[in-house]
């Protein structure tokens, strides 16, 4: 079968596309304003991309057109199709999907799934949970919102039973509104946390947590009648209200003192327990106390899988994150010491919050974080979340925000933080600012969920000069 995919450079539709090269189907594509890492990858695998969404691509006559969410039927000023090949397909009665249902007919039927949601710490939490796996020999497939440098892909069919996926609540495609979880049928899904995000979609959290319990309602009974399980964060109110609507799994917790799995110690070593008694312990590079809980929480789903407490914990142990996620980009040596430049995905304001302060932890007395960001999910370009930003950003020392493209005045919304924030439409000049800024023994920490402009290389470069 001959697939074309439509936004194929989405991290989802990226590793979409990279099974399906894999599964032996022939796979083109196209996307705009292609970044890695995804566009490194599907280079890597040989597939054609085609840049932008051109009628004239109805030539190559796939099979299939498997559509990204990222296609509507919006117009542009002038009136004419944002989407034109979306629109030709439309009017030629060519047959399409959407990435989710494409996956669910043709990758996941006769698979154990073990679906991963949650507001935050999904990619990681995938990344966890098929590296437990692999370790314990499973050899499992996976579908990774990012590339887990364990992997070096982010998708991959393996040759177990087990596939793991990371189980997005965004809304699935132009024509499916529904979320992209409730087309994977999972026998094990992990409830990561859930508070309030995708404000373009969702009028509020009652309709993510109703969201959330679509994916319970799919998830197999336990008993003589199935073998289903759930696993939740019992620290959020918001899943005990979806719980509380109706689960018909064996249900699994962590997180809280009355879980099943809790955790002792601090977040880079620490003893796990089930039921209050030590399985195993977790010795790591990974900072900060939400990736406690997401070790916690693959745990739990790995032990749905057959693999004990204190494997999975070993496993761990040689866990190497996943791109984007911390990861250090560079140190420049000053006269006064290091200068640390990190990448991180973050940017809804408790990702932000929480990534500073397992940063924070970490440092020495007098070292300082410097924050870079841009406000770029479509939460974040509505300003929906703008009023959190100084809390996200309390334990900075200082803090630049690339402000272009927004409806909000970020200014305004970072006053409360008087001069520790810096606002600017203009990529070259932050960098120029925050190299003026940096000194030695600075932790620059950039977070953003696209491309950025370049701004790490651009940074690095600027204070190798300096």
């Amino acid at each position: 079968m001959h697939i074309h995919i439509l936004g194929i450079c989405g991290t989802f539709m990226g590793g979409l596309a990279a099974l399906a090269r894999e599964a032996g189907h022939k796979v083109t594509g196209c996307d705009a304003g292609v970044y890695p890492p995804m566009s490194d990858q599907l280079r890597a695998l040989g597939i054609d991309l085609i840049e932008g969404f051109s009628a004239d691509q109805l030539a190559l006559a796939p099979d299939m057109f498997v559509v990204g969410n990222v296609v509507s039927r919006a117009r542009l000023s002038d009136g004419t199709p944002k989407f034109p090949l979306m629109e030709a397909i439309l009017d030629a009665g060519l047959p399409y999907t959407s990435g989710p249902q494409w996956l669910a007919e043709r990758i996941l039927p006769g698979r154990h799934v073990i679906a991963i949601a949650g507001t935050h710490g999904k990619t990681t939490t995938t990344a966890m949970t098929s590296w437990i796996l692999e370790h314990a020999g499973l050899r499992p497939g996976f579908l990774i919102g990012g590339v887990p440098l364990n992997f070096g892909v982010s998708a991959r069919l393996g040759q177990g039973k087990s596939f793991v996926i990371e189980a997005d609540e965004y809304d699935t495609a132009f024509f499916d509104k529904r979320s992209k979880f409730v087309h994977y049928r999972p026998r094990t899904a992990v409830l990561n946390n859930l508070e309030f995000d995708h404000a373009d979609i969702f009028d509020d959290l009652a309709a993510i947590e109703r969201q959330f319990h679509h994916l319970l309602r799919t998830v197999p009974g336990t008993g003589a009648h199935g073998s289903g399980r759930v696993v939740v964060n019992g620290l959020e109110e918001s899943l005990a209200r979806v719980l509380h609507m109706g689960c018909w799994s064996e249900v699994r917790s962590f997180g809280a003192a009355v879980s099943d799995f809790t955790a002792q110690g601090e977040a880079q070593d620490f003893d796990v327990l089930l039921q209050g008694q030590a399985v195993g312990r977790v010795t790591w590079n990974l900072t900060g106390s939400h990736n406690q809980l997401n070790a916690l929480a693959a745990i739990a789903a790995a032990e749905h899988m057959g693999v004990t407490p204190v494997l999975a914990a070993q496993a761990l142990g040689s866990f190497e994150n996943v791109k984007r996620r911390m990861e250090l980009r560079g140190k420049v040596q000053t006269a006064t010491g290091n200068i640390t430049v990190y990448d991180d995905f973050a940017h809804h304001p408790t990702a932000i919050r929480t990534t500073v302060e397992g940063l924070r932890r970490t440092l020495k007395a007098g070292e300082r974080i410097l924050a870079v960001f841009e406000p770029r999910s479509n939460t974040m370009k509505l300003g929906t979340m703008k009023s959190q930003l100084p809390w996200s950003l309390e334990q900075t020392d200082l803090a630049f925000c690339h402000s272009a493209g927004l409806d909000w005045d970020a200014g305004e919304a970072l006053a409360p933080m008087g001069a520790r924030a810096v606002v600017t439409n203009s990529v070259d000049t932050l960098v120029g600012q925050v190299g003026q800024a940096a000194r030695g023994g600075d932790h620059i920490l950039c977070m953003s969920n696209g491309g950025f402009s370049g701004f790490h290389a651009k940074l690095l470069r600027a204070l190798h000069d300096k």
